[in-house]
C-alpha cells in the first residue's frame, strides 16, 4: 500500500489529480456549513433529528438541510434528472439510439443539466415550504424578495456540486457524484460516534458489539459482491491472414454480480421519501380529506414494517432495471460474431444473445437479493438490537465501500498505464 502511496506521489499529474479531488471535497464541506441568513439552525437540528425521512435525506446532504446551507438540497435534483431521462431511454427508441452514440449521450448529459435547474428551484421551494409550515423556520419577517432569493440560492448551490462533481470526474480518480455523496455520509461519522459515546451505558455493551459484528460482516459481504463475477468461456477462430494467423485464442467475457452498484438503491430512496415528503407538504391543508390522506401517507410510511418492505422491493425491482439498461446482450453477440468469438457450445447471434440475459438474469438474483437486505439492513439492526444509525446503516456502507473501490481501481488503472508509458 505503501508503495502505491510513493507512486501516486511521484506520478506529478496523479498527484495533482488527488490534491485537486481532495480540494473541491474540501469546498464541498465548507460549503455545507454556510447558512442562509435569517434562520435558528439550532431549531432546524433538532426537526432533522426528530425526523428520521428527512434525517435519512440529511445525511446524503452532509448535513447540508440542518445547516440550512446555501447546498442544502445537495445534489438529489441532479439524480433525479438522470432517472428522468433513463427511464425516458427506455420508453423513447430515439433516446435509447442516442445513448448508443458519444455525440448523443454528450447531448442527454446537456439535457440532464438543463433539467437540473427547475427540478433543484421546484425542491428548494417544497423544502422550504415544509420547513415553514413545520415551523422549524420563520419566514413571516421575510419579504417575497427574500423568499426568492433563497430559492435562487440553493438552486445554485446545487448546480455548484453538479460543477464540482464533474470537474471531479473529469480527473479519472473517481465518479465525482459518487464521491460527494461519500463525503456526505463520512463527515457525519464523528458526530455520530461523538454521540454514541456520551449516551454511552454499559447495558448496550453487548448490543453495541453486535452492532460493530454487523458492519464489519457488511463490508466485507459488501466487497465479495462487488467484486463477484461470472466469467463466461469466449472462444477466438483462428484466421489466416497472408503468411500470419489471427485468433485461436481462448478469452472469457466477465458478467459481475452487481451490475448495477449502489444506483438502484439511490433510486429507491428517491422514490420511498417522495411520498411521504409531498404528504407533510399538505398536513395542514384547509381541506379535511387532503389533510387526513396526508396524515395516513405520513403514518403509513412511518411504520417500519410497511417501510421495509416497499423498500425492498424497490431495490430489488430497481436493480434489474437498471442492469436492463446499462446491459444489452445484443450488442455484445453482435460483437462477438464480428471478432469471430463465439461462447462453447452456443451458436452465435440471437442464440448467445439469449444465454447472456438467461444467464446474467440468474446472477443479478443473488445481487439484487443482496441489494435488498443491504438497504433494509438498519431496520433489521434496530429490530434486534434497539440501536438506529443513519451514518453507518446498511447503504451508507455499500455507497462508502463500493466508492472506495471504484476510485481505488481507478487510480491503480492509472498506475498501470504509466508502467506500460515506461516500457
Amino acid at each position: 500500500m505503501f508503495d502505491k502511496l510513493i507512486q501516486i506521489w511521484k506520478a506529478k499529474d496523479l498527484r495533482n489529480s488527488v490534491l485537486f479531488v481532495l480540494a473541491m471535497l474540501v469546498i464541498f464541506r465548507f460549503a455545507a456549513h454556510i447558512p442562509i441568513p435569517g434562520v435558528n439552525t439550532a431549531d432546524l437540528k433538532n426537526f432533522f433529528q426528530n425526523n428520521p425521512v428527512l434525517g435519512f435525506v440529511n445525511v446524503f446532504a452532509g448535513g447540508g438541510m440542518e445547516n440550512f446551507s446555501i447546498i442544502m438540497m445537495g445534489i438529489a435534483p441532479y439524480i433525479t434528472s438522470s432517472i428522468i431521462f433513463q427511464l425516458l431511454a427506455m420508453i423513447i427508441p430515439k433516446l435509447e439510439e442516442m445513448q448508443k452514440e458519444e455525440s448523443g449521450r454528450a447531448k442527454i448529459n446537456m439535457w440532464t443539466r438543463y433539467a437540473t435547474v427547475p427540478l433543484a428551484a421546484m425542491q428548494a421551494f417544497g423544502m422550504i415550504s415544509l420547513l415553514r409550515q413545520s415551523r422549524a423556520i420563520s419566514l413571516s419577517a421575510i419579504s417575497a424578495f427574500d423568499f426568492v432569493a433563497m430559492i435562487i440560492t440553493i438552486t445554485a448551490g446545487t448546480i455548484f456540486l453538479m460543477w464540482i462533481g464533474e470537474l471531479i470526474s473529469e480527473k479519472k480518480i473517481g465518479n465525482g457524484i459518487s464521491l460527494l455523496i461519500f463525503a456526505g455520509i463520512v463527515s457525519s461519522l464523528p458526530t455520530h460516534i461523538t454521540q454514541a459515546f456520551q449516551t454511552f451505558d454499559q447495558v448496550q455493551l453487548t448490543s453495541l458489539i453486535a452492532f460493530g459484528a454487523v458492519a464489519i460482516l457488511t463490508v466485507v459481504g459488501v466487497v465479495i459482491i462487488n467484486e463477484g463475477q461470472r466469467n463466461i468461456p469466449v472462444q477466438y477462430a483462428r484466421q489466416i491472414r497472408g503468411n500470419r494467423a489471427y485468433g485461436g485464442t481462448n478469452s472469457h467475457l466477465p458478467l459481475r454480480v452487481n451490475m448495477a452498484g449502489v444506483i438502484p438503491i439511490i433510486f429507491a430512496i428517491s422514490v420511498v421519501m417522495f411520498p411521504p415528503m409531498i404528504a407533510q407538504y399538505f398536513q395542514h391543508a384547509k381541506t379535511a380529506w387532503i389533510a387526513n390522506f396526508s396524515a395516513w401517507t405520513i403514518q403509513m410510511f412511518n411504520d417500519q414494517l410497511v417501510y421495509a418492505i416497499l423498500y425492498f422491493v424497490l431495490v430489488f425491482i430497481f436493480t434489474y432495471f437498471y442492469t436492463e439498461v446499462i446491459f444489452h446482450p445484443e450488442n455484445i453477440a453482435e460483437n462477438l460474431q464480428k471478432q469471430g468469438g463465439f461462447i462453447p457450445g452456443i451458436r452465435p447471434g440471437k442464440h448467445t444473445s439469449d444465454y447472456l440475459s438467461g444467464t446474467t438474469y440468474k446472477i443479478i438474483l443473488i445481487g439484487a437479493l443482496f441489494l435488498a437486505v443491504i438497504a433494509v439492513l438498519p431496520l433489521i439492526v434496530k429490530a434486534f438490537t434497539g440501536i438506529q444509525s443513519l451514518a453507518i446503516g446498511g447503504t451508507s456502507i455499500l455507497i462508502v465501500v463500493s466508492v472506495v473501490i471504484e476510485t481505488v481501481k481507478q487510480i491503480q488503472a492509472q498506475l498501470t498505464m504509466r508502467e506500460y508509458d515506461g516500457i
